[in-house]
C-alpha cells in the first residue's frame, strides 16, 4: 500500500479537512442519544413542555448538522479517491507502454488490461470507503464506549467484554482474505486472456466451426474464477454474520442486565433507552469496520499488484559510449556476430553478421521460425542482443536514447493495428501531418487508389482491426503510415503477404524510386518481395545459411534456390 500513499500525499491537506469535517458531524451525531436520555430522565419528569420543545429541537439541529457534515465529507472523499485513483491509473498506462516486451511477456496483456480495470477499480473503492468509514466507525465506536461509561458502567462494561471476540474473528478472516483475492485475481487474468483471443480470432473460430470448443475452454476459466470468487468471498463473508452474531448476542445481554438494574432502581429508562440507541451506533460501526476490513483485502491484494508493475525497473538501460564505442566512419546498418536467445538456453538467432551501406535494402527470407522477425526487434532494440553488437551508423542501439532511435523507424509488423477512426488519422497516427503528406504517403503505398474511390475519401471511416476493408487494402495502409513520418529506416515485416504480384510490384518500385536515402529492410515469404534488395539473408533455425544478391544466391544457396524455383520458377517478376 506504499505506493498507494504516496498518491495520497499530495491531497493530504484536503483528507484533513475531509476529516476534519466527518470528525464534527460524528461528535455531533454521538450527542443525540445523550440529549434523549437527558429529555427521558430529566426533562420529561419535570413536565415543562416548552423545555422538552426547546430540547427536541437541538436534537434536530444535531441531526441536521451530523448529516450535512457527513455528505459534505463524503463528496470530498469521494473526490479524493475519484482523483487520486486517476493518477494512479494514469501511472499504471504510461509505465505499460514504457515496459519491453520482455517484461509484456513477462506480466501477460490480460494480467495488464485486468489491473488497469478492476485492480484500480478496487483501489478506488478502498480509498473511498477509507474516508468515509474510517474516522466515522472507530470515532462512534470509542465515542459509544466512553459516553455509554458515563451512563452506566456496569452496562458498558458487558458491552465492551463482546468487542474482543469480535475484533479477532474479523482480523483473522481479513489476515486469509488477501491471498484468495491474489489468487481470485490471478483467476480473472486468465478469463479476460480467453475472451481477448476469442473477440480477436471470432471470425477464425466461427470459420473452422470451434465455437463449441471455445465456449467449454471460456467455461473453464468461467468456473474456476467462480470457485476462486466463492472462496474468497465464503472466507470474507464469515466477517458480517460473525459481528452480527457477537454484537445480538452483546444487546441482548445488555437489555436483561439492563432491566434487571432498572427494576432494582439501580439505573433510569432513559439511560436504558440511549444506552440501547449507542449500541446501535456501535454495532454499525462494528459492521462498518468489517466492511473495511473486507475492502481492504481487495485493495491491498490489488496495490500489490499495481504497485508490482508501477515499481518495475526498466530492462533496457541507454548505456554510455564507453561502454560500447562508436565507429565513427561506419555508415548503415551491422550486425556484429550477434547471437539472441528469448528464453536463455536454445539461441534463437546465433553467430550473425552482416553490413547494409545506408540507403541500401536488406531482404530477410527463411522458414516460419527461421529468426527473421527477431533480428528486426533486435534492430530495433526491442530487446537487448546476447552477445555480439548491433550499430546504425556506427553507435551501438544501446547507446542510442530511446526516443532517437525508435523515430528512426518506420514500422509495419505482422500484426499491426487499424484503429477505429479514419484512413488519414489511421495514417497520421498522432503525428503532426499535413493532409498533402498524408496523401503523399497513401501514393506511395500504393493506396490512393482505393481511398479515393470512397465518396469521402480519406474521411473514411474504418472499424477496429480493419474488418470493413480486404486484407492487402488494410496492409497498404499500414505501410502509408510507416512511409508518412518520414523514416531513415524502413521496416517490413511480411508487410505485403496480403498484395497480388503486381501491387507489391508496384510497391516495391515506388519505395526504390522515391526513398533512395532510406535504408529499408524487408522480410517476406516471396522472392519476388526481395529479389532486387542489395543483400538478401536466407535465414533457417537462427543461423544465415545464404548471403548475397538474387543472383549470387541462385548460384550458391541451395534453399533459396528451391524457394526461387518453387514460386517463380527463376524468373525474375517485375
Amino acid at each position: 500500500m506504499k505506493l498507494l500513499l504516496e498518491y495520497l500525499k499530495p491531497y493530504r491537506w484536503y483528507i484533513a479537512l475531509t476529516l476534519t469535517i466527518k470528525t464534527l458531524g460524528t461528535l455531533v451525531e454521538l450527542v443525540i442519544p445523550y440529549i434523549l436520555s437527558h429529555i427521558l430522565d430529566s426533562v420529561v419528569p419535570t413536565g415543562q413542555v416548552r423545555n422538552i420543545v426547546w430540547w427536541g429541537v437541538a436534537m434536530l439541529v444535531c441531526a441536521a448538522l451530523a448529516c450535512v457534515g457527513n455528505v459534505v465529507a463524503n463528496r470530498m472523499a469521494a473526490r479524493v479517491a475519484r482523483q487520486s485513483t486517476q493518477q494512479i491509473r494514469h501511472a499504471l498506462f504510461e509505465r505499460v507502454m514504457t515496459l519491453s516486451p520482455r517484461q509484456l511477456d513477462s506480466f501477460t496483456i490480460p494480467s495488464l488490461e485486468s489491473r488497469l480495470t478492476s485492480d484500480t477499480y478496487h483501489v478506488h473503492h478502498v480509498v473511498g470507503m477509507s474516508m468515509r468509514m474510517g474516522v466515522r466507525a472507530p470515532m462512534l465506536l470509542l465515542g459509544g464506549i466512553i459516553i455509554t461509561a458515563t451512563l452506566d458502567p456496569v452496562l458498558t462494561l458487558v458491552m465492551v467484554l463482546v468487542l474482543p471476540m469480535i475484533s479477532v474473528s474479523v482480523l483473522f478472516i481479513s489476515k486469509k482474505g488477501i491471498p484468495l483475492f491474489q489468487t481470485t485475481q490471478r483467476s480473472v487474468d486468465s478469463m479476460i486472456r480467453v475472451v481477448r483471443e476469442d473477440a480477436q480470432g471470432i471470425r477464425v473460430i466461427k470459420a473452422l466451426s470451434k465455437t463449441d470448443y471455445e465456449r467449454r475452454k471460456y467455461d473453464r476459466a468461467n468456473r474456476r474464477l467462480v470457485e476462486d470468487e466463492t472462496r474468497a468471498s465464503t472466507t470474507m463473508a464469515a466477517s458480517n454474520p460473525l459481528v452480527t452474531f457477537f454484537l445480538n448476542f452483546g444487546l441482548v445481554t445488555v437489555m436483561l442486565v439492563g432491566a434487571v438494574r432498572v427494576n432494582g432502581a439501580l439505573t433510569q429508562p432513559g439511560k436504558i433507552i440511549a444506552f440501547i440507541q449507542y449500541f446501535t451506533l456501535i454495532s454499525n460501526a462494528m459492521i462498518g469496520l468489517a466492511r473495511i476490513f473486507v475492502n481492504y483485502s481487495k485493495g491491498a491484494a490489488s496495490a500489490q499488484r499495481i504497485e508490482e508493475v508501477v515499481r518495475t525497473e526498466p530492462d533496457l538501460i541507454v548505456a554510455d559510449e564507453s561502454r560500447y564505442p562508436s565507429m565513427r566512419k561506419e555508415e548503415g546498418i551491422v550486425f556484429e556476430d550477434v547471437s539472441f536467445s528469448y528464453m536463455g538456453k536454445k539461441d534463437n538467432l546465433s553467430h550473425v553478421s552482416f553490413s547494409l551501406p545506408t540507403g541500401g535494402t536488406l531482404g530477410l527470407i527463411g522458414a516460419t521460425g527461421s529468426g527473421k522477425t527477431t533480428l528486426i526487434r533486435l534492430l530495433m532494440r526491442s530487446y537487448d542482443v546476447g552477445s555480439g553488437s548491433v550499430r546504425i551508423e556506427g553507435r551501438d542501439v544501446r547507446t542510442i536514447p530511446h526516443e532517437e532511435l525508435n523515430g528512426m523507424f518506420g514500422v509495419v509488423m505482422q500484426n499491426d493495428f487499424i484503429f477505429a477512426d479514419t484512413i488519414a488519422e489511421n495514417i497520421r497516427f498522432g503525428r503532426e501531418l499535413s493532409d498533402e503528406e498524408i496523401r503523399h504517403a497513401a501514393r506511395l503505398a500504393q493506396a490512393s487508389e482505393f481511398i479515393e474511390q470512397y465518396e469521402d475519401g480519406y474521411e473514411h471511416l474504418l472499424q477496429s482491426k480493419g474488418t470493413n476493408i480486404s486484407g492487402g487494402q488494410k496492409q497498404r495502409i499500414l505501410i502509408a503510415r510507416a512511409l508518412a513520418g518520414n523514416p531513415r529506416i524502413l521496416l517490413l515485416d511480411d508487410a505485403s503477404s496480403a498484395l497480388d504480384y503486381r501491387t507489391d510490384a508496384a510497391l516495391r518500385r515506388s519505395i526504390r524510386e522515391n526513398m533512395r536515402n532510406v535504408t529499408t529492410v524487408v522480410v517476406a515469404q516471396r522472392v519476388s518481395s526481395v529479389m532486387n534488395s542489395d543483400l538478401i539473408l536466407v535465414l533457417d533455425e537462427g543461423r544465415i545459411i545464404g548471403a548475397g544478391t538474387h543472383e549470387e544466391l541462385l548460384a550458391t544457396c541451395e534453399v533459396y534456390r528451391e524457394i526461387s524455383d518453387s514460386q517463380i520458377g527463376g524468373a525474375i517478376l517485375e
